[in-house]
């Protein structure tokens, strides 16, 4: 994606975290990352070559990195494509995106991968970096070629979605993923816990007569992981940390030097378990939501650094599969559209600085990963995002880019809403056109 118009994004609040906070103009050129400082429209020579943005009112940031979607492609497009995924997530701010390998075939070969990067480049939207599986087919027993997925492109591995349960098979990943410097992601759930849990095992659960999944599904596996990373050295991810005894447990092992990063997605700072009362699948997800205890856990997580970097967990589903009753419908909601409201609603609250907000969507999940993205440094891939910070709209799961509508945000008032994308110094979402 380039494009050889010189673009002058001009008088606009920017925020490129640990570089510049404030007003300033940012130059794209040639795809690229120009200048950003201020009055640069006057230093030049306007003419047919430059396009003039005004950006007075709005904020200038990094296009957003996402480590983790799923984008359902291959095997399940009826709930997402790549291309839907995709233009979701540049409608939500997002320019980089990396997809989990719970696909159908699952991404653990060269092949796999490759069609996702294929599908991604013929999609034109946003940058798709596909994360591979740690074992074959997802099944948990015989390693995937880590190498092979490594040099075909992805980024990290994971069987999101299938926790890799044999402790010894998990110690293997992580030995063979360090070789390549690669981040290796568990879904941590010992999935034998709780077999038939279907949402936050406590006092709601049992009023409503719903399976519970208690919080030491996921401890239990943090624990495992984290000292699994202790042993080999490797570089763990944690996705979707949702209970206080996780967020403690990451903070102890950064404490000891572990090297671990941990992700938190928007419904888990935003939603509890009350959530379920309506019996809506919408609000049915894995982890589940959990407690109000669990939610201040998670914003003092994200407070202190525990958790590094806010996620989606963006997990499409067509709308007959979520109609189904509370036990028998799939997890997961859609979640790139609402992300960066939600997040800023951290910041209306006090937890997080704007600057540490736009941080955990740029820079920070761009440094977990490896990602030359995230940041408007001069020289730096023009992936550029425009949001007017006051606007405000009301989700309309009809009116979302997803192919699926399963959001538990469908009638709240956001706050915050994306203006312009850019991928390459292209608009590749411009809010006015979508009205």
């Amino acid at each position: 994606m380039a494009n050889d118009m010189k673009i002058l994004i001009t008088g606009g609040q920017v925020v490129d975290p640990g570089r510049w906070s404030g007003v300033a103009d940012v130059l794209i050129e040639e795809g690229k990352i120009g200048a950003v400082e201020p009055n640069l429209r006057q230093k030049l020579q306007e003419g047919n070559a430059l396009k003039i943005i005004d950006a007075k009112g709005l904020l200038v940031c990094p296009g957003f990195v996402d480590l983790h979607v799923h984008f359902r492609e291959p095997g399940f497009e009826h709930k997402e494509t790549i291309a839907t995924g995709s233009a979701a997530a540049v409608a939500g701010g997002f320019t980089s995106v990396c997809c989990m390998p719970n696909t159908q075939p699952v991404n653990d070969s060269r092949s796999v991968t490759e069609f996702i990067l294929a599908q991604a480049s013929a999609a034109g939207k946003a940058r798709v970096f596909p994360i591979g599986a740690i074992t074959k087919g997802s099944q948990g027993e015989e390693l995937a070629e880590i190498g092979e997925l490594f040099d075909a492109g992805c980024v990290a591995v994971s069987d999101d979605g299938s926790p890799v349960m044999n402790s010894l098979v998990m110690r293997r990943a992580m030995e063979y993923a360090t070789a390549f410097h690669l981040p290796v992601v568990d879904h941590c759930e010992d999935s034998q816990l709780a077999p038939g849990g279907c949402m936050h095992e406590g006092a709601v659960s049992t009023e409503l007569g719903i399976p519970g999944i208690p919080k030491a599904v996921e401890e239990v596996m943090v624990a495992r992981n984290i000292a699994l990373a202790e042993l080999t050295g490797a570089r763990l991810h944690l996705p979707h940390v949702s209970t206080v005894g996780s967020v403690r447990m990451a903070r102890e092992a950064k404490a000891r030097g572990v090297p671990v990063t941990a992700e938190a997605c928007p419904h888990h700072f935003s939603l509890t378990d009350e959530a379920v009362r309506s019996f809506d699948a919408n609000a049915k997800m894995n982890p589940p939501l959990r407690t109000d205890e669990d939610v201040q856990a998670i914003k003092e997580g994200l407070q202190d650094n525990t958790i590094d970097i806010v996620a989606t967990d963006h997990a499409p589903h067509a709308v007959q599969e979520k109609q189904l009753e509370f036990d028998a419908a799939p997890f997961g909601i859609i979640g790139l559209e609402t992300a960066f409201p939600l997040t800023l609603n951290l910041v209306e609250e006090g937890i997080l600085t704007l600057e540490q907000a736009i941080a955990k969507l740029t820079r920070e999940p761009a440094r977990v990963f490896d990602l030359s993205y995230g940041t408007l440094a001069p020289g730096a891939a023009a992936d550029v995002t425009l949001i007017d910070p006051t606007a405000t709209w009301v989700v309309d799961p009809t009116r979302l880019h997803s192919l699926s509508r399963n959001t538990p945000f469908a009638g709240w008032t956001m706050k915050g809403k994306i203006v312009k994308t850019f991928v390459g110094g292209v608009v590749v979402y411009d809010r006015e056109e979508t009205l």
